[in-house]
C-alpha cells in the first residue's frame, strides 16, 4: 500500500461557508493552469451523490470525477480520475470541521494511488505539490465574493 496524503489547513470561515466554495463556486478558485481548456469555468463540479466532475472543452466534455459521498456541509468524497479509466481513479475525501463560529479546519485525504502500478508514488507525489498549488487558490476565494453572471 502506498502512504495516502494527509493535508490539514485551518481557516478563517465558518465551516458551511468553506463547504459551498469548494462545491459550488469550484470554477472560482480553481486555477487556470491546472485545466485542460485553460478556462476555470468551463469546469462543472456537480453537488451531489453521483455528481460529476468535469470540463468542457473544445465541444467535448472531460471527465474529471465523480462524487461518492456527499454529507454537507461537512464532508464528501470523490474519484478522481483526470486522463484516466475509472477503474484507475484515486479518492479524495474532503472534511471541513467547524472549530468555533468564525473558524473551521480542511481535512483532506487523497488514497489509491496503488492503483496506478508502478506509477503511484511519483503520482503521489506529484498530487502533493498539486495540492500545495491549489490549496493558496481555494484558501483566497474563501475571502471573495461570489461572481456575479
Amino acid at each position: 500500500m502506498i502512504e495516502p496524503l494527509h493535508l490539514e489547513v485551518e481557516l478563517a470561515c465558518p465551516a458551511d461557508h468553506a463547504f459551498r466554495v469548494w462545491t459550488e463556486r469550484f470554477a472560482q478558485w480553481w486555477p487556470r493552469g491546472h485545466t485542460m481548456s485553460g478556462d476555470p469555468d468551463a469546469i462543472v463540479f456537480e453537488p451531489w451523490l453521483g455528481g460529476r466532475i468535469y470540463e468542457r472543452a473544445a465541444g467535448r466534455e472531460i471527465d474529471w470525477g465523480e462524487v461518492t459521498a456527499w454529507a454537507p456541509p461537512r464532508s464528501f468524497s470523490y474519484l478522481w480520475r483526470l486522463r484516466r479509466d475509472r477503474r484507475d481513479a484515486t479518492e479524495v475525501t474532503v472534511t471541513i470541521v467547524a472549530l468555533d463560529e468564525g473558524s473551521s479546519r480542511l481535512e483532506i485525504v487523497h488514497r489509491g494511488w496503488e492503483r496506478l502500478g508502478a506509477g503511484g508514488p511519483g503520482w503521489r507525489d506529484a498530487n502533493a505539490n498539486g495540492w500545495a498549488g491549489l490549496l493558496p487558490h481555494y484558501i483566497g476565494a474563501l475571502n471573495q465574493r461570489e461572481r456575479q453572471p
